[in-house]
C-alpha cells in the first residue's frame, strides 16, 4: 500500500538495459506491507505511471540526476515499508511476550538495514539499479527468475492480505450502518470479497494507466497513522478486566474471550512460547520487507551517495520501528492473549458500534481496495513476460491474466482460514528471500574487489546462511502447525 513518484529506472552505470529493464516498488506491509512494481518495457507498462524513452544503446553509460530531497526520500521509504503487516504485530507479541518481541523486532530491523547496506554496495559494484537485473548479472536467468518470483510472491501476498482486510472489516461496517447483527448473505465476508472484486477492483485493474496511485499511497500511510493513534487511545478506554456493565460491550461466545473477570489474564507476559510463536519472525519480515524499492529510490535521491541513502534508510526504519512497537504494545496490552491475527478486527469483540473505529475501518477499507489493482499490475506484467507474450498490447490477454489472478487470490482469501497464514507463509518465503538471501548472494557474487576471506564477505556469507535457516526453519514449523491444526479438534481450527 505504498508508492513514490519517480523517473524511469535507467541503468546509470552501463548495464545491459536492452536485456532487461524494470520498475520496482515495495508492498505494505496494510502491510498494508509494501508493494513492488516490476514492469518490463512493453506496450502496457509504458502507460503505467510515467512516460520514458526506449532509445538507449547497449552498454551506454548515462547518469540520471535525482530530484528527491532527503526528507521526501525518508517519507517515501517509510511509505514503502508501512503496510498491512502492522495489523498482525500485536498477535505476534501475544505469542512471544513483550521482551521476546522487542528482541525479535530489533533484530529484524537491524538485519533489514544490513541488507540495505549490502544491496546498495552491490548496486554500485554490479552496475545496475534494478533488483532483477542484479540477479541476472550475478546468476544469469536463474538469478533473474529468483528475484522476479520473490517480488511477485510478495506482491501476491500483499494483495491477499488486503482482501483479507475487506473480508474481515466490511461485514462489521455494514452491520454498523444497518444497526443489526443479522448474519445475512450481505454480511458474509466471502460474498463481500467477491462483490468488491467484481464491482470495484476488476474494473480498476483493467485500466492501462493507474494515475490515481500517487493519491492512494499517501492516504494509506495516513490511515495507518490514524489507526495507531486509535489503538493507543483505546488502550486507555477499554479496561481489563472488563466490568459487566461496561457500555457498548458485546462478547461473541464463539471467539476467544476478552477478559471480563480474570485479573490474572490482564498481566502482560514477557516471554511466551506456544504453537503460534513460529509466526512471529515471518510476520516481522513481512512487515519490514521493502528492498526492491531501495534501488529506484536511490536513483531518485538528490546528490545521491551510498552513505546518504543508507542514512535515509536508517531514519525511515527507525520511524517504522517506533510505529510498529507502539501498535504491537498497545494492541497487546488492550486484549492480551485474546488479540486476533488482524488487530482491528479484535475490537469487534468489545464494541458493537464505535464511531472512531468505524471511521478507521472505512478509511482502511477504501485504501486497501484502491491499492489491490496497484499491486496486481506488476504481477500481471511478470506473468505476461513469463508466458513469452509479445510486446504488442493485447486486450484479450490483458483481461484473461487479470481475471485469472483475481480468481486465484479470491480463492486463497476464501479458503485459507486466517490472515495469519498469509503473513506467515509469505514472510517465511518471499520476504526472507528479499531481505536475507538475495542481497547477500548478489553481494558475494558481484562485489569482486573483496576476497572471500574479508570481514565483509564473511559477514555476507553468514547472513546468507542465516537467511536459509530462517526460511527453512520457519516454513517447516509453519507447515507442521498447519498439519497439527488440520488434525486437531475444532477448538484449534481457527489457529488459536
Amino acid at each position: 500500500m505504498s508508492h513514490f513518484d519517480r523517473a524511469p529506472d535507467m541503468d546509470c552505470s552501463g548495464s545491459n538495459t536492452n536485456d532487461y529493464t524494470s520498475y520496482q516498488d515495495c508492498p505494505n506491509k496494510v502491510p498494508l506491507n509494501g508493494m513492488q512494481y516490476t514492469t518490463d518495457m512493453d506496450a502496457e507498462s509504458q502507460n503505467f505511471l510515467t512516460d520514458h524513452q526506449l532509445g538507449k544503446k547497449k552498454f551506454e553509460a548515462e547518469y540520471s540526476p535525482g530530484s528527491a530531497s532527503f526528507g521526501m526520500s525518508v517519507f517515501n521509504l517509510g511509505n514503502a515499508i508501512m503496510g498491512s503487516g502492522i495489523l498482525g504485530l500485536a498477535y505476534a507479541m501475544a505469542n512471544t511476550g513483550i521482551a521476546m518481541f522487542v528482541i525479535l523486532l530489533v533484530a529484524v530491523a537491524i538485519f533489514s538495514l544490513y541488507s540495505v547496506h549490502l544491496l546498495l554496495k552491490t548496486a554500485n559494484e554490479g552496475g545496475s539499479l534494478v533488483y532483477e537485473q542484479l540477479g541476472y548479472k550475478a546468476f544469469g536467468i536463474p538469478g533473474k527468475l529468483a528475484a522476479s518470483c520473490s517480488i511477485t510472491m510478495q506482491n501476491f501476498g500483499a494483495m491477499a492480505s488486503y482482501l483479507y482486510i475487506v473480508k474481515y472489516e466490511l461485514p462489521i461496517v455494514i452491520k454498523a450502518f444497518l444497526d443489526s447483527n443479522d448474519n445475512s448473505w450481505y454480511t458474509n465476508g466471502d460474498y463481500l470479497v467477491l462483490i468488491v472484486t467484481v464491482a470495484i477492483i476488476l474494473p480498476l485493474s483493467l485500466l492501462k494507466n493507474l494515475g490515481y496511485l500517487g493519491y492512494t499511497s499517501g492516504f494509506s500511510l495516513l490511515c495507518m497513522v490514524f489507526f495507531l493513534i486509535v489503538v493507543i487511545y483505546k488502550k486507555f478506554q477499554i479496561p481489563c478486566p472488563l466490568p459487566e456493565n461496561f457500555i457498548n460491550i458485546t462478547v461473541n461466545v464463539s471467539q476467544p474471550q476478552v477478559n471480563t473477570t480474570d485479573e490474572e489474564c490482564c498481566k502482560p507476559k514477557y516471554f511466551v512460547f506456544n504453537s503460534q510463536t513460529v509466526y512471529a519472525v515471518p510476520i516481522l519480515t513481512f512487515a519490514f520487507v521493502c528492498h526492491p524499492a531501495i534501488l529506484p529510490m536511490y536513483e531518485e535521491l538528490k546528490d545521491r551517495s551510498r552513505r546518504k541513502m543508507q542514512s535515509v534508510a536508517n531514519v525511515s526504519f527507525l520511524g517504522m520501528f517506533v510505529m510498529y512497537l507502539l501498535a504491537a504494545l498497545f494492541g497487546y496490552l488492550t486484549f492480551n492473549e485474546a488479540v486476533e491475527p488482524e488487530l482491528l478486527h479484535t475490537y469487534s469483540k468489545v464494541y458493537s458500534f464505535d464511531v472512531v473505529l468505524l471511521i478507521v475501518r472505512l478509511a482502511v477499507l477504501i485504501a486497501v481496495t484502491l491499492t489491490v489493482p496497484v499491486v496486481l499490475f506488476p504481477i500481471r506484467t511478470s506473468v505476461n513476460h513469463l508466458l513469452g507474450a509479445s510486446k504488442d498490447f493485447s486486450w484479450p490477454r490483458h483481461i484473461c491474466i487479470t481475471v485469472a489472478l483475481l480468481v486465484c487470490v479470491n480463492i486463497l482469501v476464501i479458503f485459507v482460514p486466517t490472515i495469519r497464514d498469509i503473513f506467515g507463509f509469505i514472510g517465511a518465503s518471499a520476504a526472507a528471500m528479499l531481505i536475507f538471501i538475495l542481497p547477500s548472494a548478489f553481494y558475494i557474487k558481484l562485489v569482486k574487489k573483496e576476497s572471500m576471506k574479508s570481514m565483509q564477505k564473511i559477514g555476507a556469507t553468514l547472513f546468507l546462511i542465516m537467511g536459509f535457516m530462517v526460511m527453512t526453519g520457519s516454513m517447516a514449523l509453519i507447515i507442521a502447525d498447519w498439519i497439527h491444526n488440520a488434525g486437531s479438534s475444532d477448538e484449534h481450527a481457527d489457529g488459536h
